[in-house]
């Protein structure tokens, strides 16, 4: 793998904790609103520059983009974010749960994402890659990082570990979800210089969270080279920024299902047919989470059931066919529900485990959706054997956690 140090362009410590913000994509334009209020140097100014007019502005438009550009532009000139004299590998640290992950922010190479060594398991859409292709192109930069996990390397987390002794660059708490975030600057060259040739003798980086953002860095960075008649491969826009975490530190969380309707069934005629590929167990009104692979729940008319695939309804040798996501979406969705199209489909909606079951049972109760399923999550082993069997997960199957805080560092395409 080839990866790089960069110059990070970042805000000074005092004023860090005003820009830094939630991923672009994990809120809509309103909240990002109610986000910025009275914080002229939140980084939604620039990720989210919809917020800066009239509200139901199409966040496509042109000027929208081009507003991002001078709000990118303006913090710059404002000292609201600087860029590193020289370049750097840094540690971010994420504590959810007193658990603590750590990953190295790196600029990963667009030809390995091209050539496929830095491995998806996801399907992206056309739409959102050409949406992120058009920010990265008009700011000239990655201003968001992508999430990539890495097979654990004792070296590597030595040297991270040495580094995350010393003093934090940035250390503080983000507010609502109270999730503990810290930066580290690597300063010396020997750690550089060792951390870029280890990562070079990994067959691969795998995308965890940010598949859309990868594509658009890695086309943007293509469509460069291509204007460029001196192009050598070792220009800035070669690359993007990445955090890379150690596979065995990241836990995938549970991405549940809510669906508006039981497709002209009652209740007892859709327990039913749940019967033939499950054994159901009624548990009355107390939340059940799903304990181990192939054991699911169901909230329906305020009651929970536990739901046990059976055997012969799924394949353990087939590494989609044995995960619980693509059961529960033959079985259930598509067999029962009519659901076939999780993309595209209205009747159904997607929940992260963060948000934890009570969030189903409350849009449930509520009139909105008439049930929900809970699913166990998939793990960081199954990723790994799908993306390297050259697969793809159905839509909406992983859900990490703690999201990436945006604003921390960002990579210039210059």
């Amino acid at each position: 793998m080839k990866i790089k140090p960069f110059r990070g362009i970042r805000p000074p410590k005092e004023i860090m904790e005003r820009v830094q913000s939630r991923p672009y994509d994990v809120l809509n334009s309103r909240e990002a609103r109610t986000e910025a209020f009275n914080n002229e140097c939140s980084l939604y100014h620039i990720i989210k520059p919809e917020i800066d007019f009239e509200e139901g502005i199409d966040e496509h438009e042109p000027r929208v983009y081009e507003r991002a550009v001078e709000n990118f532009c303006n913090f710059r000139t404002r000292g609201w974010l600087v860029q590193d004299a020289k370049e750097h590998y840094y540690v971010y640290a994420q504590t959810m749960n007193r658990r603590t992950q750590y990953g190295l922010v790196v600029c990963a190479g667009v030809e390995d994402y091209m050539n496929g060594k830095i491995k998806k398991h996801e399907l992206t859409r056309s739409d959102k890659e050409e949406d992120r292709m058009k920010h990265v192109r008009i700011n000239n930069a990655n201003i968001e990082p992508v999430f990539f996990a890495y097979p654990d390397v004792p070296e590597i987390d030595a040297i991270v570990a040495r580094h995350v002794a010393t003093a934090t660059e940035y250390d503080f708490t983000a507010p609502g979800d109270g999730f503990r975030h810290q930066f580290w600057i690597i300063n010396d060259d020997a750690d550089m210089e060792r951390i870029t040739r280890l990562f070079a003798d990994m067959p691969a980086l795998y995308i965890a969270d940010g598949h859309h953002r990868s594509a658009a860095a890695a086309l943007v960075g293509v469509e460069k080279a291509a204007q460029n008649p001196t192009h050598t491969g070792e220009e800035e826009y070669n690359y993007f920024m990445a955090v890379c975490f150690p596979s065995s530190q990241l836990t995938i969380i549970d991405y549940n299902r809510l669906v508006r309707d039981l497709n002209g069934l009652t209740d007892a005629e859709f327990l039913q047919k749940l019967a033939e590929d499950f054994l159901i167990n009624e548990i009355g009104s107390d939340i059940f989470k799903p304990c181990r692979l192939h054991e699911f729940s169901v909230y329906l008319s305020g009651k929970w059931y536990i739901l046990t695939a059976k055997p012969g309804s799924y394949d353990d040798n087939d590494p989609i066919s044995v995960l619980d996501v693509t059961i529960s979406s033959r079985l259930i969705l598509d067999k029962i529900l009519g659901i076939t199209d999780l993309r595209t489909d209205k009747r159904i909606d997607f929940v992260g485990g963060i948000r934890g079951l009570s969030e189903l049972k409350k849009r449930v109760d509520s009139g909105e959706m008439r049930i929900a399923i809970a699913l166990y999550p998939v793990s960081m082993k199954q990723l790994i054997a799908i993306a390297d069997s050259g697969n793809i997960m159905p839509p909406k199957t992983t859900w990490f956690e703690p999201k990436l805080r945006s604003g921390l560092v960002i990579h210039s395409l210059e």
